[in-house]
């Protein structure tokens, strides 16, 4: 274990053009043994400037890298359509199993498929609806995969 998190330690990172130690540490990890020499370190207040300048160019990496991240997810992204409880809505057959789609009818091949009653908002990405009434049958859907009636 302790081999493999060297080696993760030490490998140079893409988005910053350096390894995890040496952004913590500001030195490449020792591999050997060095005896380590007795006395004050005079360069003690240089190390922690240079160190404090390597964090803000790596966070400045960072928050680029999280920016072009952000920018290409919000490419195909759109606004989420509301819903409130009683409204009738059509479930998107794209992600049923296929087997499921063998045992029911033609019907369910469609793109969408029946309305049904939103019967509870759980949050603004999921809703609970009313499969068969007479069952109290409910599933909770993604609002991903409805659309309004």
């Amino acid at each position: 274990m302790a081999t493999a998190e060297f080696a993760f330690n030490n490998k140079i990172h893409t988005a910053m053009k350096s390894s995890l130690f040496k952004v913590n540490y500001g030195r490449e990890p020792r591999i050997g043994f060095n005896i380590r020499k007795k006395g004050e370190n005079v360069k003690a207040e240089e190390f922690v400037k240079k160190m404090k300048d390597r964090h803000k160019e790596v966070k400045a990496v960072l928050v680029k890298s999280q920016e072009e991240m952000k920018k290409q997810a919000d490419r195909n992204r759109k606004e989420a359509e509301e819903y409130g409880v009683e409204d009738k809505v059509l479930i998107n057959t794209k992600d049923f199993l296929m087997e499921l789609m063998k045992r029911v009818t033609k019907k369910l091949i469609e793109k969408y498929i029946e309305p049904y009653v939103v019967k509870k908002i759980i949050s603004e990405n999921a809703v609970e609806l009313e499969l068969l009434v007479s069952l109290r049958i409910h599933l909770v859907v993604n609002v991903r995969r409805i659309v309004k009636y």
